[in-house]
């Protein structure tokens, strides 16, 4: 389908080296296109739907976004309302989807929505919307504290049709493929931090290198330094989480335990990181001028996007109660 065939760990190799653009908006919004929004496409989708939407989304003809927040249901996806009714050969949509990433611009949306009045966890499927379809109303393009080169939309649905052939895999496991593609989403978020973390310290050092207060550095306080050292030390230790959860991953174990340790730690440390930078900045690091308060704000979302820190602790949590006791 236009693919290279490579497996995951080129994915996150990828979302490494995009973490050298000096921005958070741009490595998400490449993130969405290139894995949230076709992993379930490619994984379980007909032959005619990746005909239609993912060939010209790999190739980048398509701009698709990934529908499943909803202004009611953030990291509580079982809790969506938006419907898809089956009315013959057509599914009619209604309701709306929040804070949905390139979705002003999008042509196309994996969309989340209840398909059946069954238990939260089986009723939901994913489907492949096309945004010109009548009803598709993008209501406003969100302003944000960070991330502000990404296109966030609000969008609702009123009597949208859309053909029943457009549903990927089976009806009533979308829940269970939006699981799957969580997982994925998380390790991509941990790989793009990676880089603007090293960055934020290193520009840290030079800066308080050169920074005199009181006829002496401030990278010569022993405070200073101290805590950069600890702050990098920090990052390594996410980095080799991240490189064993992905070898798991590629070997097609259940990684979901790891993936959410380090969705929470990376969360965690991205806040921990450019608050004490920023902080070693002083005046300067309270303006738009300079690289670490824009990652003061891009970053902040790490520990919201994908699931919040304490849904990731929840998972954590379920996973340790399963392990044995001595």
């Amino acid at each position: 389908y236009g693919g290279m065939g490579l497996d995951f760990s080129y994915n996150i190799a990828v979302a490494e080296e995009l973490g050298n653009i000096r921005c958070g908006g741009i490595p998400m919004a490449i993130g969405v296109q290139a894995g949230m929004t076709t992993s379930a496409l490619t994984r379980f989708g007909s032959d005619e739907l990746k005909k239609q939407f993912l060939i010209p989304t790999i190739a980048g003809d398509f701009v698709a976004c990934l529908g499943i927040s909803e202004a009611g249901a953030g990291s509580d996806v079982a809790n969506i309302k938006t419907t898809a009714v089956k009315k013959g050969d057509e599914y009619v949509i209604n309701g709306g989807k929040m804070w949905t990433t390139s979705g002003c611009q999008a042509d196309w949306m994996c969309l989340l929505a209840n398909t059946s009045e069954g238990p939260p966890h089986r009723n939901k499927s994913l489907i492949c919307l096309p945004m010109n379809l009548p009803g598709v109303h993008v209501a406003k393009k969100i302003e944000k504290l960070g991330m502000r080169s990404s296109d966030t939309a609000q969008i609702f649905f009123e009597d949208v049709r859309v053909p029943t052939k457009n549903l990927i895999g089976e009806e009533g496991k979308g829940f269970t493929y939006q699981m799957l593609q969580f997982q994925e989403e998380r390790l991509w978020g941990v790989a793009t931090v990676l880089t603007p973390l090293e960055t934020i310290i290193q520009e840290t050092i030079d800066y308080t290198r050169q920074r005199k207060v009181f006829d002496q550095s401030v990278l010569h306080n022993q405070a200073v330094h101290f805590r950069l050292a600890e702050l990098a030390t920090e990052v390594e230790l996410l980095r080799s989480l991240l490189y064993r959860t992905v070898a798991l991953h590629v070997e097609g174990n259940d990684v979901t335990k790891f993936a959410s340790m380090a969705k929470l730690k990376a969360g965690r440390l991205a806040r921990e990181v450019t608050d004490s930078c920023l902080q070693f900045w002083g005046g300067m690091g309270f303006t738009s001028e300079v690289l670490v308060s824009r990652f003061y704000r891009d970053l902040r979302l790490m520990s919201i996007g994908g699931g919040t820190d304490e849904i990731m602790l929840s998972i954590i949590c379920k996973y340790m109660e399963t392990l044995p006791t001595k």
